[in-house]
């Protein structure tokens, strides 16, 4: 995850740090679909590591910090990212696995404590005010969770140990890579108060400019700076949030089991594509690729959202409502051409597609509805036996006949489910 670099500030104690009253703890993955992908090529470890599409229209999704080290970040157009550091390894995602270690990782947060707060697949906030008794300190506990993730799933992760969740996310951030920070309760405010104004959480760059304009380049600028002031510049809202903030206020709790709002994948093409054939068959990679991710996360979807981006960057979303939570591909395929269908496109240069399930809940929770041209649930049983193959043989190891590109000879990988 991409995010600005702040020197670690000075404590103002002595000796170890005191967790007493420290109970909540910020987990980051390290470079986690990077360090994900790299547990198949162990040769290419410490080495320049960038994932995603590659092409002149792919991005970054993540890479590793050897390549982090020549400028490369998330997000970055991967024409650029190859710029700037030419001897790098490009791999492909693999959203199935990422999908289906986020879930194993989450697992283990939840052995320590019901208390958790997921953000994104490599990150939470866990409350451990009530494992204390079980388990040990805050800090030990977060030790325990490093230990855990490592031993378990062969990657890294850094823990924030803090009195609240905005100085636990200062201080997993400050600890990366593989590390730990303890912010004691009596250290909040001079830590917080020595990093610069971009360390507050809600402070993009425009912010930024709005309060370096001003003068105000560090926390305890900001700070000492009378509330009118900010409020003035910043909006009543926005200029209040600042100045909690910068006195380590943030009386919000871990709000459990919050889970991910949406999964789902986009796919920007090498070159506009205007014929609605061959988006259809790009949804269709889309919505496989998506609700495998469900799959692996133990979800299914209420709602189909389809994105669709235009040769001028113009977005448009669209989205319909199950009357049902689904995770099968063939059901999610079905709805997203027909949101593309319904936009009456007429040889419209399309940049970018994509498809996302919403309104997700543990499968668990969802209850399964036969339909009329699948009896006993054959597709939901297909899509398990894909999941099954490709874990074993790896990601695409089976996919539909119109994925298989008709100009090469099929790989002694593809499987024709048609």
């Amino acid at each position: 995850m991409s995010r600005r670099q702040f020197a670690l500030p000075r404590r103002t104690g002595d000796g170890p740090p005191d967790d007493t009253g420290c109970t909540i703890l910020h987990v980051d993955m390290d470079a986690f679909y990077a360090s994900a992908s790299l547990l198949a090529r162990p040769e290419l470890v410490g080495t320049p590591v960038i994932i995603g599409a590659a092409g002149r229209r792919g991005v970054v999704l993540s890479a590793t910090y050897e390549a982090r080290r020549f400028g490369v970040t998330s997000a970055m157009p991967m024409s650029r990212a190859q710029r700037l550091c030419p001897q790098a390894t490009v791999l492909p995602p693999d959203h199935a696995l990422y999908a289906r270690m986020s879930a194993a990782v989450m697992e283990i947060f939840r052995s320590v404590t019901p208390l958790l707060e997921p953000l994104s697949l490599d990150e939470a906030f866990l409350d451990v005010s009530g494992a204390i008794r079980r388990l040990g300190s805050p800090a030990s506990i977060g030790q325990q969770i490093r230990d855990a993730v490592a031993d378990e799933q062969g990657v890294t992760c850094s823990v924030g140990v803090a009195p609240s969740k905005f100085v636990a996310k200062l201080a997993s951030g400050l600890a990366k890579p593989d590390g730990l920070v303890v912010v004691p309760v009596d250290e909040v405010v001079a830590f917080v108060q020595q990093l610069p104004v971009g360390a507050l959480w809600g402070v993009g760059e425009r912010t930024e400019e709005t309060l370096t304009r001003l003068g105000l380049r560090t926390v305890s600028d900001l700070a000492h700076t009378p509330l009118a002031t900010l409020t003035r510049a910043l909006g009543e809202a926005g200029g209040r949030h600042l100045h909690d903030l910068a006195w380590g206020r943030d009386p919000r709790p871990v709000e459990q089991e919050s889970r991910e709002r949406s999964i789902g994948s986009d796919e920007t093409f090498a070159y506009d594509i205007d014929d609605p054939v061959l988006i259809h068959r790009h949804l269709l990679g889309l919505s496989e690729r998506t609700a495998a991710r469900v799959r692996a996360a133990g979800l299914a979807g209420r709602t189909v959202s389809l994105k669709v981006r235009f040769a001028d960057f113009t977005t448009i979303t669209r989205s319909r409502t199950l009357r049902e939570p689904t995770d099968v591909s063939r059901e999610i395929y079905e709805t997203a051409v027909g949101l593309f269908d319904a936009l009456g496109l007429q040889r419209a240069r399309i940049r970018l597609v994509g498809v996302r399930m919403e309104k997700l809940v543990p499968v668990t929770q969802a209850p399964i509805q036969a339909r009329l041209d699948d009896p006993d649930h054959g597709w939901r049983e297909a899509d398990r036996a894909v999941d099954r193959a490709s874990a074993r043989f790896g990601a695409g190891a089976v996919r539909p006949a119109a994925l298989i590109r008709r100009d090469q000879p099929s790989s002694a990988g593809d499987r024709d489910l048609s």
